[in-house]
């Protein structure tokens, strides 16, 4: 069995599960985990980042401080 056909034949019985109607729904739920999933990866690797450089995590200046270098 080629890779196609394998692909065709599990979306087969996805959309015999789940039925054509209910496809978009969870294609749209998967994106979201996905997309959350990838912004929580990039949120610890910035702060791996800055464990590296010696700063301490959530090191953020306060707003009026901001303001005056800005």
């Amino acid at each position: 069995m080629g890779r196609m056909e394998e692909i065709l034949l599990i979306l087969g019985i996805v959309i015999l599960l789940f039925g054509a109607k209910k496809i978009p729904e969870l294609a749209k739920g998967l994106g979201q985990g996905i997309r959350e999933f990838k912004k929580a990866s990039n949120d610890a690797n910035k702060e791996v980042e800055k464990l590296k450089e010696g700063e301490k995590p959530n090191d953020k200046k306060p707003d009026s401080e901001a303001k005056k270098e800005g």
